[in-house]
């Protein structure tokens, strides 16, 4: 059931809202990114005054290639995902127009909510891998199991929240999560997976937002027997 979410949600990747998300994402990564290095290089500049950037000290570029790929591994996962779930209702709403048809309309998220979440989420995410480097250090052979069982757990519970709180509001979707865990767990850990791959971990969030509205609309149909989900529900305040 689950990879059947995620198959439909890849179906789906053409559609030009999708791309739109993927697009403002990536650009506010980016923007994020300069900034923390920038930020950094006048903290090590002013820390070692000896300190040379090596953007700016002559190193080949195939190094700085690879740099630039180890550091997307260790921040553009978490910084991207914080990034892009600020229009993730714009991914919701897509997967809902085409494949649940006749929903009630949702009010869209305030931005200053968006905001918010988002923060949070990226504080959340950052400061427990931080915390698992410990482990990871003096238990390297748990390593990739704490990894994709760690930010697995966190990208299910913060996209499923996402989807359903469209429909139940906070508190409903926090209920659904709670009656839920086991399965929300098992589909984050799918879209932790590829959290790994450069580039292709740039994905995750849009395609997280699309499998866990599946999933969402999966899950809440089962409160009432007949009933085709959320369809026959006004949506909660949040």
């Amino acid at each position: 059931m689950i990879l059947r979410d995620f198959v439909r949600a890849v179906g789906q990747l053409s559609d030009p809202r999708f791309r739109r998300v993927f697009l403002l994402g990536i650009a506010l990564t980016f923007v994020v990114l300069v900034m923390i290095y920038i930020g950094l290089f006048w903290f090590f500049e002013a820390v070692l005054p000896d300190f040379e950037s090596p953007l700016f000290d002559g190193t080949p570029l195939i190094v700085s290639f690879f740099l630039v790929l180890m550091f997307s591994i260790v921040l553009m996962v978490p910084v991207a995902s914080a990034m892009t779930s600020l229009f993730l209702d714009d991914v919701a709403a897509a997967v809902e127009d085409r494949h649940y048809p006749g929903l009630p309309p949702v009010p869209r998220t305030s931005f200053g909510d968006s905001a918010l979440d988002t923060v949070n989420f990226l504080g959340v995410i950052i400061a427990a891998n931080l915390v698992a480097l410990v482990v990871y250090v003096l238990l390297p052979f748990s390593t990739p199991f704490l990894f994709y069982a760690l930010n697995g757990y966190l990208l299910g519970r913060e996209y499923f929240q996402i989807a359903a709180m469209r429909r139940e509001g906070r508190k409903g979707a926090k209920e659904l999560f709670r009656r839920h865990r086991t399965e929300i767990w098992m589909a984050g850990i799918l879209m932790a997976l590829p959290l790994s791959i450069p580039l292709v971990n740039l994905l995750i969030p849009i395609l997280g937002a699309a499998t866990f509205t599946h999933l969402y609309h999966r899950v809440s149909s089962r409160r009432t027997p007949g009933s085709s989900g959320a369809s026959s529900r006004n949506p909660a305040p949040r």
